[in-house]
């Protein structure tokens, strides 16, 4: 196990509808769609979780009920148990549960990810927190991920990574400054640049930069505080995979059962 730097919280964007894994999120909030018989949220925090940051605060919209129903039942979902009906008694054997201190906070049903944000401010205290999306698996190493935030004494730091080209670009300096944020632009295929692969460290300044709900952080708040040169990367070359298609559910689903997926860094 890590130890964090800090405990600093981590918020958790899972509010979206996940249109484009529809044969799953008809039924659940895309969050809660399974990798290995659990959902990839619990995979996120479990990683969170293994450097030491388990104080949670999740933005919930589409479906979010499911999310509250798993956590306010954790342990059944994780425990084998014994019902006597005749006694109206429920007896839990081995019981599992992880140090998670979670806030399930309903961020609104058609809030954009900027606006989600926003609304969980509230909770934040005006101190440095992480965020992440609730579909995306890697092996980034935290405690250097927050240093480095640190160590830029900016606003926001988000991990840079280069993954095949379906995502919006970064233009990056040699100090690792962010100078530009463009969001899905035209490119060579052979040009291997620089995207946002989540797994931010923020201070709350950022909040400024949110307008409401109708705000999509990946647009105006991230493009603002690159122009404000307030926006550092923190360059992964390592695993990164969001789960934005059925495909990328069923290859997650073959890393995991391969015994060695790389964000697994916890024990049994």
């Amino acid at each position: 196990m890590h130890l964090g730097v800090d405990f600093l919280k981590v918020v958790i964007l899972a509010g979206g509808l996940g249109t484009r894994l529809s044969e799953e999120t008809d039924i659940r909030p895309k969050p809660m769609v399974e990798i290995g018989g659990k959902p990839i949220l619990w995979h996120i925090m479990k990683y969170y979780s293994s450097y030491g940051f388990n104080d949670f605060i999740i933005c919930l919209g589409y479906k979010g009920y499911v999310i509250k129903e798993y956590f306010a039942n954790y342990f059944l979902h994780q425990s084998d148990i014994t019902i006597d009906l005749s006694k109206n008694n429920l007896e839990i054997h081995n019981s599992k549960s992880e140090p998670w201190k979670v806030s399930l906070i309903n961020t609104g049903l058609n809030t954009m990810t900027g606006g989600r944000i926003k609304r969980i401010e509230p909770y934040i205290d005006d101190e440095r927190f992480m965020l992440t999306y609730g579909d995306g698996l890697s092996n980034v190493d935290l405690n250097k991920l927050n240093e480095f935030h640190q160590k830029k004494n900016k606003f926001a730091t988000l991990t840079a990574v280069q993954p095949p080209s379906r995502f919006g670009a970064l233009d990056i300096d040699d100090e690792d400054n962010i100078l530009e944020f463009k969001e899905k632009p035209k490119w060579d295929r052979e040009n291997k640049s620089w995207i946002n692969g989540g797994f931010f460290v923020l201070e709350s300044d950022v909040f400024d930069y949110i307008k409401g709900d109708m705000s999509y952080w990946e647009r105006e708040p991230l493009e603002n505080l690159a122009n404000d040169n307030q926006l550092a990367s923190y360059k992964h070359n390592g695993f990164w995979k969001p789960m934005d298609m059925l495909r990328d559910k069923k290859e997650l689903e073959e890393i995991w059962l391969s015994g060695n997926p790389p964000w697994k860094n916890w024990k049994d």
